[in-house]
């Protein structure tokens, strides 16, 4: 699992659910884009994230990661695989998320959301299909997404493009029965919605209310089990209909 480093965020949610599920969970984080943000960072949510997944029965793994750097890619299977054994599931949550429009985003920083949003799903992809070893059927690759645009350009664009990569691994991946799915979870409480943005999601929401991480895990828990595993090559939208 890709960018759980907060306990309150989809990541971490992820995490526990996977390992409530039977999984053993490797997750990455990185600490100078919390920093950065407006969240800050916390080194108290690695570890009770780590503590929430043991005490759902997995094993677990931190890994702290420059995403947007290149080498860090087969850093993170090596110390995935080293701690915990060969990976038969993908689960990319990470983001770089700063909101700019049209006119004011910079070269740098739609370069940077590529870098982040884009091009390491596509390497991490990569790396998986060239590292999976596991039984025909049982390996899985979920992202998630967004659908924002508007004043958010860069975040946005380079969602669009991490979509098409991973759906693409649903039939170029066709000789190792590895699923590969995208979730699109909706205006999801993590830290980031205030009271009155709060009011207007549940209001635009048919079920009434904002999401939460344990929402966008349960369906990620699913894609992941038996279960799931005939859903393939598909963007769902797990947002209590606000996309309707």
């Amino acid at each position: 699992m890709t960018g759980a480093s907060r306990r309150v965020g989809i990541g971490s949610g992820v995490c526990v659910g996977l390992a409530a599920d039977g999984w053993d969970v490797a997750f990455t984080y990185w600490r100078r884009y919390d920093q950065r943000m407006a969240w800050g960072s916390n080194d108290e949510d690695l570890e009770q994230t780590a503590e929430a997944i043991r005490a759902a029965g997995g094993r677990t793994a931190s890994i702290e990661a420059d995403l947007s750097q290149i080498d860090s890619i087969p850093r993170i299977f090596d110390e995935a695989e080293g701690a915990l054994g060969p990976v038969t599931a993908l689960v990319i949550g990470h983001c770089e998320s700063v909101n700019s429009d049209l006119r004011s985003t910079t070269v740098e920083s739609f370069d940077l959301h590529m870098a982040v949003n884009a091009r390491a799903p596509w390497l991490l992809v990569r790396e998986f299909a060239t590292r999976y070893r596991g039984q025909f059927g049982q390996g899985r690759i979920v992202a998630l997404t967004s659908d924002a645009a508007t004043g958010n350009l860069p975040y946005g664009a380079s969602k669009g493009a991490l979509d098409r990569i991973v759906i693409a691994a649903a039939r170029e991946f066709a000789d190792l029965g590895v699923t590969a799915n995208v979730i699109n979870p909706g205006p999801t409480a993590t830290g980031w919605i205030t009271s009155e943005q709060a009011e207007i999601i549940a209001a635009e929401t048919p079920l009434g209310r904002v999401g939460t991480a344990h929402d966008a895990a349960a369906l990620v828990t699913f894609l992941c089990s038996d279960r799931g595993g005939w859903i393939n090559g598909q963007l769902l939208h797990s947002d209590g209909g606000i996309h309707a």
